[in-house]
């Protein structure tokens, strides 16, 4: 499969990373706007992850400065969309309409209008439509996953993410372009949906003050025959680490883990603590690898459903909207 990646920003660079370690894929063509960025000089992006990013030789690969040239080479059988998010609508209708399958990565658009006609067209063309929810291919989350189907019902489940306020893309200051705490919680939204669809209402609170690099959220799902699941975090000004984390109380458990942590901890309710041990497999590369088999293999995705991830922006959507 020969794909193009549109978008050179941190999350383009990180796909570029990945896709090299995903067999029966070739990146043909990357797009972008910004010159030097074509040229392979990614070396001033930077991103939430604590991660550098290199230099790139993009030499041997077709360089476009407009993704509608992209999509009028007949080489590419997919692109990789990680352009801003209030592109994403657009570009994932446009490459759709001309034969390519799609990588969109989260969130999927900025509201239920797009993200509903990116689904109508990837229905009639016939083509692949993948959203890139990475959390889905995290191996603390799929251990999680694993671990609730026989853990007994959730009395408490609690997710938090937050990070310094990005300064390296402007638009991830602007709620109205999907940025703010849209872009940072819908990770642990659409995990949610992925394990208990969607909720039957939805309360928060917060607070923003983006310049000063504040968007602060407490949200609560409600479910029927469930235990509160709280989703909480977003920006906190100056330079404040990324983390994320999650513990999950049953009735026979309580599950907990945080980023950087090896292995995920189980406290059972009769006073055995277990560890189980995660895999150091790369999420993105995983992520990738699964879209690329979709598309090879002619198979829905349904370990990530494009249907789930619309969800997830009209669920964020009414979260925001809850906030006093």
């Amino acid at each position: 499969m020969k794909v193009a990646v549109a978008g050179l920003g941190f999350m383009g660079a990180t796909h570029l990373k990945a896709w090299r370690q995903v067999p029966r894929v070739q990146v043909v063509a990357v797009v972008s706007s910004d010159a030097k960025k074509l040229s392979g000089d990614l070396t001033g992006v930077g991103g939430n992850l604590g991660k550098t990013v290199e230099a790139m030789d993009f030499s041997s690969i077709k360089k476009y400065a407009t993704f509608e040239e992209a999509l009028g080479d007949p080489e590419i059988d997919a692109v990789d969309i990680c352009l801003p998010t209030d592109q994403h609508g657009k570009a994932a209708v446009a490459a759709l309409r001309a034969g390519k399958h799609v990588l969109v990565e989260k969130p999927m658009a900025v509201g239920a209008a797009e993200a509903d006609a990116m689904l109508s067209q990837a229905r009639r063309s016939g083509r692949t439509l993948m959203v890139g929810q990475v959390l889905r291919f995290f191996p603390a989350y799929i251990t999680l996953a694993g671990a609730l189907q026989t853990a007994g019902p959730v009395r408490l489940a609690y997710f938090r993410r937050q990070c310094g306020a990005p300064t390296w893309s402007r638009w991830l200051t602007d709620p109205s372009r999907g940025g703010g705490s849209f872009d940072l919680l819908i990770h642990d939204v659409d995990y949610c949906i992925s394990r208990w669809g969607m909720p039957e209402s939805v309360s928060a609170t917060g607070y923003a003050d983006l310049a000063r690099g504040i968007d602060l959220v407490h949200a609560e799902l409600h479910y029927r025959g469930l235990g509160p699941v709280i989703i909480e975090g977003g920006w906190r000004p100056g330079a404040y680490p990324f983390s994320m984390q999650f513990t999950v109380t049953t009735d026979r458990t309580t599950l907990e883990w945080s980023n950087g942590a090896e292995k995920l901890i189980e406290y059972g309710a009769d006073g055995k603590v277990a560890s189980h041990t995660l895999s150091d497999a790369d999420p993105f590369a995983a992520e990738l690898e699964y879209f690329t088999a979709c598309v090879v293999e002619g198979r829905t995705p349904e370990r990530c459903p494009p249907e789930q991830s619309a969800q997830a922006v009209s669920l964020m959507s009414e979260i925001i909207k809850s906030i006093p």
